[in-house]
């Protein structure tokens, strides 16, 4: 009987990414992206230390090899520090709409870097199975974020589209460097732990070099709200949901891990129904069929 454990983790991983899109997205609101993205990374270095300290009795993973914690850091950088960044900055430029249309191409990228890098080739059912994934993925998020283009938006539209292709790449980049990282059963917390390492010292060095580290711890203890929701989302995305993500790669071809954890955006859709009051249409609902259609190939084969 085939092993779907990584098939499984990739699902969970965009579970996690679900409820911390939902805990950034209350916070983000109240202090803005930015900060929250730099609080998040510093909490997920904290929780993963402590947990790396209680399951493997270390709080950091000095057993690890020089080569791993090339391979891991720069996936953590490009992953997790620069990818976000270009996409935040691609949601202020063109809108969570098209932001995330782009992202979802990260798998298809994922797919053809790690068939040029690492020499994993997918069957023809497989493929088929990613291109329908994606394109359900494309066809709910286009009628779940549509609205009018501001005047922001319009000028700097193609900045926007190029740094949300950079931000579908540095993701797709992330995941196969972090493939290298974690050869050989190397533990995923370990290798989580050290690619937040790595992005936390980026994010948090250019935040001291700007005197901005004092407003942004402040900011965070601002109301209680703002404490708890960067807290849970911290928890289900860098901690969980990027650990989850490792054990996929690990565990699978890269394609068909970025392809499963980019269904976040239909796991949203009975959250926007039933927390949020959003109405679902018949295009989302045939776009949702077509990404299960999809994910069911993917476990078929």
């Amino acid at each position: 009987m085939t092993n779907y454990l990584g098939e499984f983790a990739a699902i969970l991983t965009a579970v996690c990414w679900t409820f911390t899109a939902v805990f950034f997205a209350l916070a983000g609101r109240e202090v803005g992206s930015v900060v929250t993205n730099r609080v998040r990374l510093l909490l997920a270095v904290l929780l993963l230390s402590t947990t790396h300290w209680l399951v493997l009795a270390s709080p950091l993973p000095l057993h690890a090899e020089p080569e791993r914690w090339f391979w891991l850091s720069i996936s953590g950088v490009i992953g997790l520090a620069i990818a976000d960044a270009f996409l935040f900055q691609s949601y202020v430029w063109i809108g969570p709409r098209l932001g995330m249309l782009l992202m979802s191409s990260a798998p298809v990228l994922a797919t053809l870097l790690a068939w040029i890098f690492l020499g994993e080739t997918l069957g023809p059912w497989q493929i088929t199975g990613i291109l329908l994934t994606v394109g359900g993925i494309a066809w709910v998020v286009l009628e779940r974020n549509g609205s009018a283009v501001t005047p922001a938006e319009k000028s700097n539209f193609g900045w926007g589209i190029l740094f949300g292709l950079g931000a579908a790449t540095g993701q797709a980049i992330g995941l196969i460097t972090a493939k290298k990282g974690l050869g050989g059963d190397f533990p995923a917390l370990s290798g989580n732990l050290i690619r937040m390492i790595a992005a936390a010292a980026v994010m948090w060095s250019y935040t001291i070099a700007r005197g901005r580290a004092g407003f942004t711890l402040k900011r965070f203890v601002s109301s209680r709200s703002v404490t708890l929701n960067i807290l849970g989302g911290s928890f289900f995305g860098p901690f969980i949901g990027v650990w989850l993500s490792l054990v996929a790669v690990q565990l699978t071809h890269v394609g068909v891990a970025s392809t499963l954890m980019a269904l976040a955006p239909i796991f949203m859709l009975p959250v926007g129904y039933y927390i949020f009051k959003e109405k679902i249409s018949g295009r989302v609902i045939f776009g949702t069929v077509t990404a299960m259609a999809g994910v069911s190939l993917l476990f078929l084969v």
